[in-house]
């Protein structure tokens, strides 16, 4: 099947490629996503037309992206997670949870522009970086803290 993306999507191409891929990952994820449209004669001489419009569109874009970045550099994010015994995390921090975060701030970042490669599952400092625009990329300092274990008193007997 051939499609016409509509927005970038990784390892596949960027906005306004012809690109073919497997029936069921364009008709069951890119064209219900909207990420792509069919590639038909007509909907291709309307993606000559968006090209033009994306280039514009491009350029405002990498400036947002710029600006967010540059704010983005400043915010450090604290978890704290439940700890067992040797540092060992209960759960972890996924790109969710950072996104979430991140939104409570008043930062709006799309969690599948969070380019975390696992989760988080250590205390510790991370860089984690953030794939705002084709062409930039933020890092976002993220802390994770283990929880201080509550203390249990037992009964006398």
């Amino acid at each position: 099947m051939e499609v016409i993306l509509k927005e970038d999507v990784n390892k596949l191409g960027l906005r306004g490629d012809v690109v073919k891929v497997a029936d069921g990952y364009g008709r069951n994820y890119l064209l219900p996503e909207k990420l792509a449209i069919q590639a038909t004669p007509g909907n291709k001489a309307v993606i000559e037309q968006m090209k033009g419009s994306s280039i514009r569109k491009l350029a405002k874009e990498k400036v947002e992206s710029e600006d967010l970045a540059k704010k983005l550099e400043a915010v450090e994010l604290v978890f704290t997670r439940k700890v067992g015994e040797n540092d060992h995390l209960f759960g972890s921090v996924t790109s969710s949870d950072i996104a979430h975060q991140l939104e409570e701030k008043g930062y709006t970042v799309d969690r599948r522009k969070i380019s975390l490669e696992e989760p988080l599952k250590s205390l510790g400092e991370f860089h984690v970086p953030i794939k705002l625009h084709r062409e930039v990329t933020s890092h976002l300092k993220v802390t994770v803290k283990g929880e201080e274990p509550e203390e249990t008193t037992e009964p006398a007997a």
